[in-house]
């Protein structure tokens, strides 16, 4: 942790509210952005923030699920939610990032790099699927969730129990649930859940992310998890069109390589950081 007081864990206030940020490192670093689902706590990166915090400033956001934040203005709509990061960058003084993004964290990254192209010097991209075609079945169980009728209530029925096996659902390797995730998830609203999913469905929609990424000529390092149960790992060749883009699978991985496997991913994630930071 930096001796900096503006480090730590904060709002950061903007035009349409505040934006919980937790930071590490060093303040005069370049940054390195953090960015998860929105169902899922800054805690995710925790295994992988030591890797980074000693080269880097590392800047996590939460986009929902905190009492203090408010539905964005333009909605739950990818480009909206980029553009309050890009807001909350600028009030913190950031104007060259590297951008890690995880699952649909990785919709949050690509439409920032639209958006601020002279910014984003850089992107990480964990475990997302090119498009929509490389989506794995969803659970029966996760379709009453998106249901008008039934998802509020079997939200409001959720436990500490089965909050943490959906957490695993998608992973190949056991490892423990923080409870951050638990206190995460009472949190979220399921308006704030369903309004997330709808609006990342959406932006792949339009059109795939290596279509995005291709013309931006930003460094690109793609993670997957070889046994992910979400995405089919196969599809992280799709990225190939983006010029030269790097892709690592990791053999016995899930969903989330920050949680099974840190030690790879962190590695993995400082030497690419590292590799395409600016010259100080």
């Amino acid at each position: 942790m930096s001796d900096d007081p503006n480090h730590g864990d904060r709002f950061v206030r903007l035009d349409d509210g505040d934006l919980h940020v937790v930071e590490h490192g060093k303040s005069d670093a370049h940054a390195a952005l953090l960015l998860s689902n929105a169902a899922a706590p800054t805690a995710i990166w925790d295994p992988v923030v030591p890797f980074l915090h000693g080269a880097f400033r590392v800047i996590r956001v939460d986009q929902l699920g905190h009492r203090r934040q408010a539905v964005p203005s333009g909605g739950y709509a990818i480009t909206a939610q980029a553009h309050r990061i890009a807001a909350a960058l600028d009030r913190l003084s950031v104007s060259r990032v590297t951008v890690i993004g995880h699952s649909s964290g990785c919709m949050l990254a690509t439409a920032l790099a639209e958006q601020r192209p002279d910014a984003v010097v850089a992107l990480a991209l964990i475990d997302m699927g090119p498009s929509l075609d490389a989506k794995l079945p969803d659970s029966p169980l996760f379709h009453l969730l998106m249901a008008p009728a039934a998802g509020p209530l079997l939200w409001r029925l959720r436990t500490p129990e089965l909050i943490r096996k959906a957490a695993r659902a998608g992973m190949a390797r056991r490892v423990d649930i923080p409870d951050a995730f638990i206190e995460h998830s009472e949190r979220l609203t399921h308006r704030d859940l369903v309004g997330t999913m709808r609006a990342a469905k959406d932006y792949l929609r339009e059109r795939s992310l290596p279509d995005r990424l291709a013309p931006l000529g930003v460094p690109l390092l793609v993670v997957f998890g070889a046994d992910d149960r979400r995405w089919r790992s196969s599809s992280a060749v799709e990225y190939r069109v983006v010029p030269g883009a790097r892709i690592e699978l990791l053999a016995g991985v899930g969903h989330t390589p920050m949680m099974e496997d840190p030690e790879t991913t962190g590695a993995l994630l400082l030497d690419f950081a590292e590799a395409t930071a600016p010259a100080s």
